[in-house]
């Protein structure tokens, strides 16, 4: 069975760090490019960054460039995205997803699996 399952979210104070995990399981995420999404309360879902399965190419929105980098280990079959100097309004719940055909970087996507999400709040 194919299944995106992301860990590392939490409450964090501004200016602060967290790292997101993304682990495939049932399929090759070597294969798949993965796209981060997010979506806070009330708003709609954002595409936030995407890595292709090379791991050649990568795109982040505006709001999160220079702040967030998203990178892949294949051989852990996870990709990450580390969440540096963040902000009130990161605060949602993030999503990985993955798509095959094809197997590029491409914001918002279209994406064909995705996790249940991870929930990250940034709060003093």
């Amino acid at each position: 069975q194919l299944q995106l399952v992301e860990s590392g979210g939490g409450l964090v104070q501004p200016g602060g760090s967290l790292r997101l995990s993304c682990a495939a399981s049932g399929f090759t995420v070597a294969n798949y490019a993965i796209g981060w999404f997010r979506q806070a309360p009330g708003k709609e879902r954002e595409a936030v960054s995407c890595i292709s399965s090379s791991g050649g190419n990568s795109n982040y929105a505006e709001s999160v460039k220079g702040r967030f980098t998203i990178s892949r280990d294949n051989a852990k079959n996870t990709v990450y995205l580390q969440m540096n100097s963040l902000k009130p309004e990161d605060t949602a719940i993030y999503y990985c997803a993955a798509r095959r055909r094809p197997a590029l970087c491409a914001l918002p996507g279209p994406y064909e699996y995705w996790g249940q999400g991870s929930q990250v709040t940034v709060s003093s």
